[in-house]
Parts: structure tokens; C-alpha cells; sequence
């Protein structure tokens, strides 16, 4: 009975709580079991307070019982992203500089789904504040995959992603800056949507780049993700109806160079949708590397800007893999930041001309399955994520599963709308998984499995000297203040190129 509760979706469980077959007190101790059974190996959870849960979903039942239900979400528990606030449970950010930071207040988007019913089961790990990538000295290990323990979930909504996967949670906030939800969906075969940039109030998250960042959703399916997106903005969501005569636009080139499964896997995805009475023809969009290298040198100064002073004070208390990340946003000078707007106002123009021809477009959300630990590195992939490109633009965007590689890890497409045409995108979603069966699939876990595999530690690139770089970085250090050791000093001067490349330009 508890693996059967614990692997259903949100709309699945919602309709078996409204005929009280089953009840929150259940569900809630059917996911804490769950939990506890698996998550040792896995790492999806920072912070659980079990007491706290069974008094909620007791409350929850009671209500329920007395014919007061509050919605499509009453008594279902949920896992918060541990950048974002609730009352009364650490907010670490992954951080051991805020490693006994407890919130006062729910954060807005926390606030809606306790109103909406909502069981706040526990905090999710998360890359250290939303950013770098999977870390291995900091007091939380990395969250593992549960489709294969060896491998990264994605991030930075890391745990988020994996607590769903794992079935150990029907439904999980996670926010997104350039991918962060629909890249560990992506990884983990899940469903992950961003919504339109500023639908979801951002209060009470920990910013990552504040021109960028968006609450959203991991869950298993389109109809869970409806359910949770009306909850996030206190709206329904009605979505189309069928896709016959819907205008899909392929932007191929934002996957060029993507494994040949994922190329095949969204080809097969893209005959069910013809299948269903869609019309899917080629979309026409600017270069990938446009909007990486635009996004870049904005997050980078954003992202530099909101820890500044805490680097400035002590860079020793953030792990290695931050600092490699966020110290070159040091670099950006006010120049490269205005003209990194302008590019991304064209950018923007750009993206929404082939929506005028179109209602939604196809891409991949990752260009494979989940990179294994020992293939990672510091100075991370080269070509940009196909997420970032409506991370930049502000549309809304889902990833779902689409297939899986021969290793057994998931692949993804990603649908993208419109502005605030939400109820568009999970449309196409949802026609798409009542065709397909990739999003019911589960990964098989073993209690006893261990995996101790690991991201390689830095050590120096070669890299060809550069006296005005060189100048730059110095005046920088002097200018913000900080004091690196000669390893920092190596690892910036490794990552300028991240954010010094001359293509940013109107």
C-alpha cells in the first residue's frame, strides 16, 4: 500500500483523497517512511521535522472529513526548495554560512500552497545558493540520482528533482534561473515547469540573479503540474483542448550536437505530436551561444552583486565550486552589463517573432541523460543548456520526459509558450503524456545501495597569459576588496572567460 501511495501523482492522490479511499495521515506517513527508507543513499532532503508533518495532515483529514476541502491539493505533501523560506525550518541555501539560518516567515509562493491545503513535508537540497554545482565539501554531500546513484540529478533544484523521482514526495517547488528546474526534470524523468517570468512572487526566495529567478515545479505529469501552477498563482488552469491544427515550431538548432538517442527521442516525440493533429515545422531561432554569452555576463555581475559583501568578509566559508562560479561576476564592468541588456532585449524580440506564426515551441531541455559524478568539472559543460535561451526571454516554459538512453536515464524535450500561456504548454504536455507511458516509468531503488563516486577535484588549466586580463582582475580585487589566496586567484583567473568574452554587443 505505502509504495502504491507513494508512487501515484498529485491528480491521482487528489481524487482518492476527495472519495477518502485513502488519507492525508496516510499519505504523509507512507512519504516519511519512504524517506527514511531511501534518502541516506540519495540526499534529496536537508531538513524534516516528522512532528510537525503528522500534526498537519491530522488537521488536514479532519478538515477534509468535515466537508471543508479546500481544492485539488488539500492534504497533499509537498518538498520546498531549501532557498526558499518556511516558517520555522532552516533556510541554509546549501550553505554552511547560513547553515543555522531558521526563517520567521513562509516565503509568498509557500504561503499559496499551505492556503491551497498543501503539506510542507520537509526542505530539499539545492546547489549552494542556487548556483556552481554539486559540491563535495560542504556539509550537505550532493543529491544522487535515483535512476543511477552514480550520477548527478541536475541542479540546483537538486533535491527537488530527486524527491519526486524517488517517490518520496508527489510534488516539489524548486526555482529556476537558466534551467534549474527543467534541467534536474530533465535528468531525473520528470515533469518541470517554469512559469512566466514574475507570475510567481519571488519574496522570501534567496536571490541567484534577480532578472532571472522564477518559482516553479517538479512533479510527475502535466495534469500534477496544472494542479500546482493554480495553486502558485490562486488562478485554475484550464487547459486546451486536444492538439488538432496546434502550430508547433522545432528550433532543431538549439540541440545540434546532442546525443544521437535525444535527437531520435524527441523525433519520435515529434511524430506522436503530428499524430494528435499537430502541425510541427522547423522554428527559426538566434544562435544558442547568443543567449548563453548574454545570460552569462548578467547572472555573473547579478550573482556577484548579492554575495559581494559576504566574499568580500570571508570567501573561505562558501565551498570551492561557488566561488569558481560566482567570483568572475567581479569582472563585469558596467559596460558589458548595459550592452549584455541591450543584446537581450533583441534576443527577446528574436524569440517571440516565430511565436507569432506559432503557439508553442520544441526543443530539448538538455542535450543527454545525467552526466556521471566523475565526468564533471569545474569549469562545467561547453555549450549552453536549451533552457537558458527562455530563462533569458522570461517565457514559460516545461520540460517532460520524452524517452530514455541505453544506459537507462532519462531524456527530455522542452515546450515552451508564449507568455503567460501556461495553460498552453501543459496542454501540449498533457496530449502528449496520454499518448506515451515515459513519465509513469520509476526508477527501481535498493535500501542498501551506496554509491561513493565524486566530481574530480579542481586542479589548474593551462591557459595562455594575458597581461590585460591580468590588470583586470587585479583592479577588480582592489576595487570590491577582496583577498584571495593564490589558488582562488588561479581559479578566477581560470573562469574569467566565462564573462569576459567580447560577443556580448547591441
Amino acid at each position: 500500500m505505502a509504495g502504491e501511495l507513494t508512487e501515484a501523482g498529485v491528480a491521482e492522490l487528489s481524487r482518492r483523497i476527495e472519495r477518502r479511499e485513502i488519507s492525508p495521515v496516510e499519505l504523509a506517513d507512507a512519504c516519511l517512511a519512504r524517506i527514511e527508507r531511501l534518502d541516506l543513499a540519495i540526499g534529496a532532503f536537508v531538513e524534516i521535522t516528522s512532528d510537525r508533518v503528522r500534526v498537519a495532515a491530522r488537521e488536514a483529514e479532519r478538515e477534509i472529513m468535515a466537508g471543508r476541502r479546500l481544492g485539488p491539493l488539500h492534504g497533499i505533501p509537498v518538498g520546498i526548495k531549501d532557498i526558499v523560506d518556511v516558517q520555522g525550518y532552516r533556510t541554509t541555501c546549501g550553505s554552511r554560512l547560513l547553515s543555522n539560518n531558521v526563517a520567521t516567515r513562509n516565503a509568498a509562493s509557500v504561503d499559496r500552497l499551505l492556503a491551497a491545503g498543501a503539506i510542507v513535508l520537509g526542505k530539499t537540497a539545492t546547489y549552494e545558493f542556487a548556483t556552481g554545482g554539486p559540491s563535495f565539501d560542504l556539509p550537505w554531500p550532493p543529491t544522487r540520482n535515483p535512476w543511477n546513484l552514480d550520477h548527478g540529478s541536475g541542479g540546483s533544484s537538486t533535491g527537488s528533482a530527486a524527491s519526486v523521482a524517488a517517490c518520496m514526495v508527489p510534488l516539489a517547488v524548486g526555482s529556476d534561473t537558466g534551467g534549474s528546474i527543467r534541467v534536474p526534470a530533465s535528468y531525473c524523468g520528470l515533469t518541470g515547469l517554469k512559469p512566466s517570468y514574475g507570475l510567481v512572487d519571488t519574496a522570501g526566495v534567496w536571490p541567484l540573479a534577480p532578472s532571472f529567478d522564477t518559482v516553479g515545479l517538479l512533479c510527475r505529469s502535466a495534469d500534477d503540474a496544472a494542479i500546482g501552477f493554480g495553486a502558485l498563482t490562486g488562478n485554475g488552469v484550464t487547459l486546451i483542448d486536444g492538439l488538432r491544427g496546434l502550430r508547433i515550431g522545432l528550433a532543431r538548432s538549439h540541440y545540434d550536437g546532442a546525443r544521437a538517442e535525444l535527437v531520435q527521442a524527441i523525433d519520435e516525440a515529434v511524430v506522436v505530436l503530428r499524430n494528435l493533429g499537430a502541425i510541427v515545422e522547423d522554428a527559426t531561432l538566434p544562435d544558442l551561444d547568443d543567449y548563453g554569452t548574454c545570460s552569462r555576463a548578467i547572472t555573473a555581475a547579478e550573482a556577484f552583486a548579492v554575495h559581494r559583501d559576504a566574499l568580500v568578509e570571508d570567501p573561505d566559508v562558501f565551498g570551492e565550486m561557488f566561488r569558481y562560479r560566482v567570483l568572475p561576476g567581479a569582472l563585469v564592468q558596467g559596460a558589458d552589463y548595459v550592452a549584455a541588456q541591450w543584446l537581450r532585449r533583441k534576443l527577446i524580440e528574436q524569440t517571440l517573432a516565430p511565436l507569432e506564426r506559432f503557439d508553442v515551441l520544441l526543443s530539448a531541455s538538455t542535450l543527454g541523460p545525467a552526466p556521471a559524478f566523475a565526468t564533471m568539472s569545474y569549469g562545467g559543460r561547453l555549450k549552453p543548456f536549451p533552457t537558458i535561451a527562455f530563462s533569458l526571454t522570461g517565457l514559460p516554459a516545461i520540460s517532460i520526459c520524452c524517452g530514455f538512453a541505453p544506459n537507462g536515464l532519462p531524456l527530455s524535450l522542452q515546450i515552451v509558450g508564449r507568455p503567460q500561456a501556461e495553460a498552453t504548454i501543459l496542454g501540449v504536455a498533457h496530449a502528449y503524456q496520454g499518448a506515451t507511458d515515459w513519465h509513469r516509468r520509476r526508477p527501481a531503488l535498493d535500501p542498501d545501495a551506496r554509491s561513493t563516486s565524486r566530481m574530480p577535484d579542481w586542479s589548474p588549466a593551462e591557459i595562455r597569459e594575458d597581461p590585460a586580463v591580468d590588470r583586470l582582475i587585479d583592479a577588480c580585487l582592489a576595487l570590491h576588496g577582496l583577498r584571495l589566496s593564490d589558488r582562488q586567484c588561479r581559479q578566477l583567473r581560470e573562469g574569467a572567460a566565462s564573462v569576459l568574452r567580447k560577443a556580448v554587443s547591441a
